[in-house]
């Protein structure tokens, strides 16, 4: 992870010419967490793409907590781009307007122990997106690829009009 640019320097590419999704990227990224984009993100998102997606993520400035509280923090941050991985062929299509998501129902398992300051690696996909809905499943593993935490969110998806 260390050798992959944060999604916050992949996002500064943008920053001049779309401000408008520059802005609403960096309100809805959580400043707690760390994020290191498997794929170029802006390229992903541009275009129709197969409905995988992945990053390493990690926490930011917290100090030995006990496990409940960072099992709270992995359950926060899995909602972190899950729901945006459905989408992710149907781009050409959303790409011209405002989207919107609502997180209708979130499940996370908790298989091992982790340390939230550790690189975790979130691998996404998306199995069944139609009818404004779109499911989604997610895998975190420790960074010697211990399966730690499954994730399944079903979430409304829809286009403004």
């Amino acid at each position: 992870p260390e050798g992959l640019p944060t999604s916050l320097e992949q996002m500064e590419a943008v920053r001049e010419s779309h401000p408008a999704i520059y802005k609403r990227f960096r309100m809805t990224l959580p400043g707690e967490f760390e994020f290191r984009p498997l794929e170029n993100i802006i390229e992903k998102l541009s275009q129709n793409n197969e409905a995988q997606n992945g990053l390493w993520m990690r926490s930011l400035g917290q100090k030995q907590l006990p496990l409940p509280l960072q099992q709270q923090l992995l359950a926060y941050v899995s909602d972190y781009n899950l729901l945006i991985t459905a989408t992710l062929p149907h781009r050409d299509f959303l790409n011209k307007g405002k989207t919107f998501y609502a997180s209708l129902d979130h499940a996370i398992w908790f298989h091992r122990d982790f340390d939230m300051e550790a690189w975790l690696l979130y691998t996404m996909d998306s199995p069944s997106a139609s009818n404004s809905r779109g499911f989604t499943r997610g895998s975190i593993y420790d960074r010697a690829g211990r399966l730690v935490a499954s994730v399944a969110q079903e979430g409304l998806i829809r286009q403004s009009t």
